[in-house]
């Protein structure tokens, strides 16, 4: 018995030691190299691409709600209009349509050479997400875009659009009106778990160009009376990078400004890590170098490359002309979004179905309790109908490409 016991026990002692980090040829990963990013064969690579916005962040916007304005609310109304077990249908077959292989070969066709791909922390938990109440399948979603963009040789940013307990404090976050990550330890706490879930399984993957951990974190409006917010985010952005490097020592972080990822003054320690970078957004702005340049500046000042993660929603003329301007000023940029309803102002329009302007009325009204709901809601079968026929509409080969908007890039129709 003592001898079969010798034989079980580094067996069980082996199966119970932690898992060690497979080893990989660092140089084979996009690197940093002063204020550029470094190819594998040496090549410098100036980003170049767009966002993958409202696959897996749903925002009210992109569905010409107003006040309906980010997923928690949308589902809301959708459950109202349509019931829950609809609702959920909806959603799965949603992340399944709205981005396909069609779409990935596009955008490389277009001449572009990454993506950023924004998600919501739900997508790697138990939590109640996009049609799912248990085993989000976060990977299996990501993972499959992942080698759509691996046979079109398309680098992937991957972007924590939505946060624990919320970055930014407006719908963009789908929280509750704060930015509590910055406060609640426990949210703090799931935040770097997830993205060290995520390092973990990226790793050995050469296509990921890096992770960008937080999207536009805390918004202006609550600095007057909480201006120590911005003082934690730089302590937050630490924490996170070292659990990833636990599993991860390869892959750049992107660390984003504050207010809207517009502020750098926040950052103070450009050395805590050897593979960093910043990514800034701006929109909405005149196309002069003053528009641009204290993120110049910032750049300038601590030798490490900075990307214009989200920018866009504007004319053909302006988009011509930020495109230049940036590319002037060696920063590269990813334009805000891939794909709208009925809209120019991204590489391809969807269709708005028949009535949707039903759902876009019913979600303007006072819903405050059930009567006023009940007195406000549409046909249900006519809603359906619509729903049904926006996830057949959302697909690659029944969008319209704006062709004025991809050559306003640079890029080929």
């Amino acid at each position: 018995m003592k001898k079969l016991l010798y034989l079980i026990l580094p067996l069980v002692l082996l199966s119970c030691s932690p898992k060690e980090v497979k080893k990989t040829d660092g140089s084979k990963f996009i690197r940093v190299e002063g204020p550029d990013l470094i190819k594998s064969n040496g090549e410098k690579l100036l980003i170049q691409g767009t966002n993958l916005g409202n696959w897996l962040n749903p925002e009210g916007y992109m569905f010409h709600f107003q006040d309906v304005s980010s997923y928690r609310l949308i589902n809301e109304a959708f459950c109202e209009l349509v019931g829950p077990d609809f609702t959920a249908w909806f959603w799965q077959e949603f992340k399944k349509n709205y981005i396909t292989q069609e779409d990935i070969k596009y955008i490389k066709q277009t001449g572009m050479n990454s993506l950023r791909i924004p998600f919501h922390y739900k997508m790697f938990t138990d939590e109640d997400y996009m049609g799912l109440t248990a085993n989000q399948n976060g990977f299996e979603m990501i993972d499959q875009v992942v080698e759509w963009c691996r046979q079109e040789n398309l680098y992937v940013i991957l972007d924590m659009h939505d946060a624990p307990g919320g970055q930014t404090g407006d719908n963009i976050d789908d929280s509750y009106g704060y930015p509590w990550l910055m406060e609640s330890e426990a949210s703090k706490v799931q935040f770097c778990e997830i993205w060290k879930k995520v390092a973990q399984h990226y790793a050995n993957d050469t296509l990921i160009l890096g992770y960008d951990l937080l999207n536009e974190p805390i918004a202006h409006y609550f600095l007057e009376q909480h201006a120590n917010l911005n003082d934690s985010l730089e302590p937050l952005y630490k924490r996170c990078v070292d659990s990833i490097r636990t599993v991860d020592p390869n892959h750049i972080v992107l660390l984003g400004g504050a207010q809207w990822n517009g502020n750098f003054n926040v950052f103070k320690d450009s050395k805590f890590d050897d593979k960093m970078m910043y990514t800034c957004h701006r929109y909405w702005c005149d196309t002069l170098q003053s528009n641009i340049q204290d993120f110049v500046n910032f750049r300038d000042s601590v030798n490490l490359p900075i990307y214009m993660g989200e920018t866009g929603e504007n004319t053909d003329e302006w988009i011509a002309a930020w495109t230049r301007l940036m590319e002037r000023n060696n920063i590269g940029w990813h334009y805000w979004p891939y794909k709208k309803m009925d809209s120019e102002r991204g590489m391809v329009s969807i269709k708005a179905p028949e009535n949707w302007n039903l759902i876009v009325d019913y979600t303007s009204q006072d819903r405050s309790n059930f009567a006023k709901i009940r007195a406000v809601r549409p046909d249900q079968a006519v809603i359906r109908k619509a729903m049904t026929d926006l996830l057949e509409n959302m697909k690659f080969a029944n969008c319209t490409i704006n062709k004025g908007y991809i050559l306003a890039l640079g890029m080929k129709p």
